[in-house]
Protein backbone atom coordinates (compact mmCIF):
# COMPACT_ATOMS: atom_id res chain seq x y z
CA UNK A 1 0.00 0.00 0.00
CA UNK A 2 2.46 2.58 1.27
CA UNK A 3 4.04 1.81 -2.48
CA UNK A 4 0.87 3.09 -4.64
CA UNK A 5 1.28 6.40 -2.33
CA UNK A 6 4.97 6.75 -2.84
CA UNK A 7 4.30 6.26 -6.86
CA UNK A 8 1.43 8.29 -6.85
CA UNK A 9 3.23 11.43 -4.66
CA UNK A 10 5.82 10.91 -6.98
CA UNK A 11 3.76 11.72 -10.50
CA UNK A 12 2.04 13.97 -8.81
CA UNK A 13 5.86 15.67 -8.00
CA UNK A 14 6.13 15.12 -11.72
CA UNK A 15 3.26 16.70 -12.82
CA UNK A 16 3.77 19.81 -10.47
CA UNK A 17 7.32 19.94 -12.07
CA UNK A 18 6.21 19.68 -16.01
CA UNK A 19 3.74 22.81 -15.34
CA UNK A 20 5.77 24.85 -13.45
CA UNK A 21 8.38 24.98 -16.58
CA UNK A 22 5.48 25.08 -19.22
CA UNK A 23 4.66 28.34 -16.53
CA UNK A 24 7.73 29.42 -17.10
CA UNK A 25 8.91 28.85 -21.04
CA UNK A 26 4.80 30.61 -22.11
CA UNK A 27 6.33 33.70 -19.49
CA UNK A 28 9.38 33.74 -21.59
CA UNK A 29 7.50 33.59 -24.68
CA UNK A 30 4.64 35.98 -23.91
CA UNK A 31 7.56 38.81 -22.23
CA UNK A 32 9.40 38.22 -25.59
CA UNK A 33 6.33 38.46 -28.09
CA UNK A 34 5.31 41.80 -26.16
CA UNK A 35 8.35 43.72 -27.42
CA UNK A 36 7.57 42.37 -30.90
CA UNK A 37 5.03 44.76 -33.02
CA UNK A 38 3.91 42.33 -35.98
CA UNK A 39 2.72 39.54 -33.21
CA UNK A 40 -1.13 39.62 -33.20
CA UNK A 41 -2.33 40.02 -29.86
CA UNK A 42 -5.01 37.53 -30.06
CA UNK A 43 -2.20 35.31 -30.06
CA UNK A 44 -0.80 36.85 -26.65
CA UNK A 45 -3.87 36.68 -25.13
CA UNK A 46 -4.28 32.98 -25.54
CA UNK A 47 -0.73 32.59 -24.77
CA UNK A 48 -1.89 34.62 -21.27
CA UNK A 49 -4.95 32.52 -20.72
CA UNK A 50 -2.87 28.99 -20.86
CA UNK A 51 -0.30 30.85 -18.71
CA UNK A 52 -3.57 31.36 -16.29
CA UNK A 53 -4.91 28.02 -16.49
CA UNK A 54 -1.42 25.99 -15.80
CA UNK A 55 -0.92 28.26 -13.15
CA UNK A 56 -4.42 27.19 -11.43
CA UNK A 57 -3.64 23.62 -11.94
CA UNK A 58 -0.33 24.03 -9.85
CA UNK A 59 -1.86 26.12 -7.31
CA UNK A 60 -4.52 23.11 -7.40
CA UNK A 61 -1.43 20.37 -7.42
CA UNK A 62 0.08 22.01 -4.89
CA UNK A 63 -2.85 21.82 -2.70
CA UNK A 64 -3.05 18.40 -2.89
CA UNK A 65 0.44 17.97 -1.74
CA UNK A 66 0.18 19.39 1.65
CA UNK A 67 -1.18 17.00 4.02
CA UNK A 68 -4.41 17.01 5.98
CA UNK A 69 -4.05 18.49 9.38
CA UNK A 70 -6.41 17.25 11.84
CA UNK A 71 -6.16 19.70 14.88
Amino acid sequence: MTGEIDTESFKQFQRLRELRVSHRDLDYLIGRLQHDPMVDQLRIRRLKKRKLLIKDMITTLESELIPDLDA
